[in-house]
């Protein structure tokens, strides 16, 4: 390469004849172009602003602080006070709603709209990943808007079970019931309990009958009906659910009946009143009582 082409041993781009910065990628090199001038100034601005920053408000983190800055400015600190006024706010409320029964609360009207709002941001937080956000459950947790209650839909039931929850191990009052596992306890054979699930479709108006459903109905009447009901309508004493509708916690086909026949079903829900306070039980009660489903 000629002379012409470096400039103080660096190499110089014929075409532009600026200086190069030495990297090379596939023979395309970089132009050593200076940063603009402008550019320049905003940069220096922005690290001269940074220092002020650091000193004015809250900037580095210590072993178990951080430094407060000159204007002791915290947007934390903001938030915490708006919460504190907000509770503040509510605390009458609040106090009212954990001394009233929860028929008062249902049926007067200021505290029955305190209630809801309240039940609602509850169970937006703590049941809609069981339930779904609009309590319309998922397979092995209940639809919380429909007539079907497993334990009872009166508003004081539906707090009793919040409150205390089903099957747990925390709340030696958690709703309890066990449904024998028929199968793999060897309680019935696999023709029997075929015969049995044919039985319950048949009840649903979800199965054809026939002779098969007509056998499942005798064995049905000697080890179901005693919680599920004569005509499978279901006991809230017992909790256990209905059979003679098309609301099936689980499933209602053949397959799936069969399986939870065998095996049996052990669905758990926390005890609600050990994590929240009693006036949030009582406003998620209230809120589940109202979705539709609450009798």
């Amino acid at each position: 390469m000629s002379d012409q082409g470096k400039s103080h041993g660096r190499h110089v781009d014929e075409f532009s004849g600026v200086e190069t910065t030495g990297h090379e990628w596939d023979g395309i090199r970089e132009l050593d172009n200076p940063l603009p001038r402008w550019w320049q100034w905003i940069f220096w601005a922005c690290v001269i602003w940074s220092i002020g920053y650091w000193v004015v408000y809250p900037a580095w983190p210590l072993v178990s602080t951080h430094t407060k800055g000159m204007f002791g400015y915290s947007s934390r600190g903001d938030v915490a006070k708006a919460i504190e006024t907000a509770n503040a706010g509510m605390a009458g409320q609040l106090e009212r709603i954990r001394k009233a029964p929860l028929e008062q609360i249902r049926t007067e009207a200021s505290l029955r709209e305190f209630a809801l709002a309240g039940g609602r941001s509850a169970f937006a937080v703590n049941c809609t990943q069981c339930h779904g956000s609009g309590a319309q459950g998922f397979k092995g947790f209940p639809n919380l808007n429909d007539d079907e209650w497993i334990w009872g839909g009166t508003v004081d039931a539906i707090a009793y079970t919040i409150t205390h929850g089903v099957r747990n191990t925390e709340d030696e009052q958690a709703r309890a019931s066990d449904m024998p596992a028929f199968g793999r306890d060897q309680i019935l054979t696999k023709a029997q309990i075929s015969d049995v699930a044919e039985y319950v479709m048949a009840l649903s108006g979800s199965g054809p009958g026939g002779q098969p459903a007509v056998r499942g109905q005798a064995i049905f009447a000697e080890n179901c009906a005693a919680c599920h009901g004569p005509a499978g309508e279901g006991s809230a004493e017992f909790g256990a659910p209905a059979l003679n509708n098309t609301i099936w916690l689980y499933g209602g086909d053949k397959a799936t009946l069969v399986e939870t026949i065998t095996n049996s079903r052990r669905g758990v829900m926390p005890a609600w009143g050990r994590h929240l306070d009693a006036a949030t039980v009582k406003q998620l009660a209230i809120y589940v009582h109202s979705l539709g489903g609450g009798k």
